[in-house]
């Protein structure tokens, strides 16, 4: 029976998520769909030896990048606190260029851009990495296009994801371009993760990074915003809660938060907007008036523009089966 190779490249102190993320969604793939062209996955690492992973805790590899040869069906590369000498490594980044031209595919995972990268291979591309690493990864290589907000880029044949869990979603992905969309489901499923998150879904998000800010009266009005997206959110409004000028609420929140009150609640409201689609089938109007926007047509402005997708394919993308 012909086979999928997938090839996930290590090294050492790379990081054990972007790996096992990679290689569990493909293992399910083949134990609940037993696909006509199953997966095969390798680990491979320069030497082949046993990989210390950045955890401490470390993995037997399968195969040495020195003695790997395609044809491959898709080439990962993990990212991890090691990248930046793996990407220094010569020997290491030239078989990665080598096995890239023997690819169906290739790709990264977080800082594994930057090997990527090394090897030229995100010339001329646009490509993402973790948020954190985004701008480091722009000044080292300016012929790359970097986005930092998205969750994970395709350009042609070359895929970036961004930081650590976005593999699961890359590798979701893969699943469904290679199999169909009801396995990738079935994945989705028994890892209980969404299927999928957009591609272009921004990195960060409040509900899982909400800006911490130092001033007792900033930090009660994120609450409250967070609590009633659909009060009077106004800056007068805010500032008049707070008790201070509206000059002085925007001067707090701009260094605080690193951004005006009204853009601030524009990007609260769109972000439980998202939350709202996610988890409800409450129609688009309905969405729009408990999330405090004026109007159906006001919410998919600002949800395109925070999330580069109209609210309706995100909701179709991320309801479960």
């Amino acid at each position: 029976m012909a086979e999928r190779l997938m090839v996930v490249v290590g090294y050492e102190a790379a990081e054990l998520l972007d790996i096992a993320c990679v290689t569990t969604t493909l293992a399910m793939a083949n134990g609940i769909g037993a696909p006509e062209v199953p997966y095969r996955v390798l680990l491979a690492g320069p030497g082949g030896g046993p990989l210390v992973c950045g955890s401490g805790l470390v993995l037997g590899g399968e195969q040495s990048l020195e003695r790997l040869s395609g044809p491959l069906d898709t080439l990962i590369v993990s990212g991890g606190t090691g990248y930046e000498r793996a990407a220094s490594d010569k020997r290491l980044v030239g078989h990665v260029r080598r096995l890239a031209r023997e690819s169906r595919r290739v790709a990264s995972v977080c800082t594994g851009a930057g090997v990527l990268a090394a090897a030229g291979l995100l010339d001329g591309r646009r490509a993402t990495t973790h948020w954190r690493f985004a701008r480091q990864l722009a000044e080292r290589h300016p012929k790359v296009a970097v986005d930092p907000d998205p969750i994970y880029v395709r350009d042609g044949h070359v895929y970036t994801a961004a930081g650590v869990t976005s593999a699961l979603d890359l590798t979701l992905a893969f699943v469904e371009e290679d199999h169909g969309p009801e396995l990738a489901r079935q994945v989705a499923r028994d890892l209980v993760v969404y299927l999928q998150r957009p591609g272009n879904q921004a990195q960060m998000s409040l509900f899982t990074a909400t800006p911490s800010a130092p001033d007792d009266g900033v930090r009660a009005l994120v609450e409250h915003i967070a609590a009633h997206p659909d009060d009077d959110l106004s800056t007068a409004a805010l500032a008049a809660r707070a008790g201070v000028t509206p000059r002085h609420l925007t001067r707090l929140f701009t260094e605080q938060l690193g951004r005006a009150p009204g853009r601030y609640v524009r990007q609260a409201r769109t972000e439980a907007a998202a939350h709202i689609l996610a988890s409800t089938t409450l129609p688009m109007a309905g969405v729009a008036a408990r999330c405090g926007f004026g109007s159906a047509e006001t919410l998919r402005q600002a949800f395109t523009e925070r999330f580069g997708i109209a609210p309706s394919r995100y909701r179709a993308a991320m309801r479960p089966a």
